[in-house]
C-alpha cells in the first residue's frame, strides 16, 4: 500500500472525517513504532500505523464473505431496511470508498454473498468473462419436470424481456421440488425466472457457492474475512 496522509488514512478506513482527525492526533490515539503521531499531513503507509492500539483494518481493502439470511436487501438505501450493511460493523460503512455487494441476492434468497470496498474486484467477479461459477440450492411449489436437465444445459433457453439466450447451466435434480443448478452468469433475477419459465415457481432459493469458496459452518447472518487467493 501507498504512504497516506494521516487525515486522509483515517477517512480512507472510517475511523473518523478528516476534519475529526486533527482531534484524534492531539488525543494521542494514533501511533507508529511506538511513537504517538501528531501532525495529519504526515504521510504513513496503513500497515504500519496502530488506531486506538489496534493495526488498521483491512489495510489492503475490504473483502468478507457474508451468510446472508432471508429478508435482508443488497441495497443502501435505509427505506429498504433490513440491510445486509445493518449485519457488519458500523465503521466499514464509513469506508471510502464504501462496501458493496460482488452482484446481488434478492430478499427471499439466503446464501453466500461477498462484500468489498474494491471496485475493480466487484466488477471482475461479476463479469462473464471471468467465468466464476455459482451454486444455488433450489426448492419449487411445483414438481420438476423431465429434461429439465438437458434444457438448461443446452444453453438456448430465452428468458421473457431478454434478447440473449442464457448460458448453458448444470443442473442436478436432488428431489421431486429441490434442485441444485450451477450458473456462469447473473441475469436478473435467473434462477427464479428459468424455473418459473417451466411451470416450477421457486419457494426457497439459497447461494451455497461462489466460485471456490462455501459457507463451512458459516452461522447465519455471521461473516468472515477472505483472501483473494481463496476466490480461485
Amino acid at each position: 500500500m501507498s504512504a497516506l496522509r494521516l487525515d486522509q488514512l483515517l477517512s480512507r478506513y472510517g475511523y473518523c472525517s478528516r476534519r475529526e482527525a486533527v482531534a484524534w492526533l492531539a488525543d494521542g490515539r494514533v501511533k507508529a513504532e511506538g511513537q504517538l503521531l501528531s501532525r495529519s499531513d504526515q504521510k504513513m503507509k496503513p500497515e504500519g500505523v496502530l488506531i486506538d492500539g489496534e493495526p488498521v483494518e483491512f489495510p489492503a481493502g475490504l473483502l468478507i464473505m457474508l451468510h446472508k439470511p432471508c429478508g435482508y436487501a443488497c441495497s443502501h438505501d435505509a427505506a429498504e431496511s433490513p440491510l445486509i450493511y445493518d449485519l457488519l460493523p458500523p465503521r466499514w460503512m464509513r469506508r471510502n470508498p464504501g462496501p458493496i455487494s460482488i452482484g446481488r441476492l434478492d430478499r427471499e434468497t439466503s446464501g453466500l454473498l461477498l462484500i468489498t470496498d474494491d471496485g475493480a474486484l466487484s466488477h471482475r467477479l461479476t463479469s462473464p468473462r471471468h467465468d466464476v461459477e455459482k451454486c444455488y440450492e433450489v426448492t419449487t411449489s411445483a414438481a420438476l419436470p423431465a429434461g429439465l436437465e438437458s434444457l438448461f444445459a443446452a444453453g438456448d433457453l430465452m428468458l421473457r424481456g431478454e434478447n440473449k439466450p442464457c448460458l448453458p447451466a448444470r443442473l442436478e435434480v436432488t428431489g421431486g421440488h429441490t434442485a441444485r443448478i450451477y450458473l456462469r452468469e447473473g441475469k436478473y433475477h435467473q434462477v427464479r425466472r428459468m424455473f418459473a419459465s417451466q411451470g416450477c415457481p421457486v419457494t426457497a432459493l439459497h447461494r451455497s457457492r461462489f466460485g471456490q469458496l462455501s459457507l463451512d459452518g458459516l452461522a447465519e447472518g455471521a461473516w468472515r474475512a477472505v483472501g483473494v487467493a481463496e476466490l480461485g
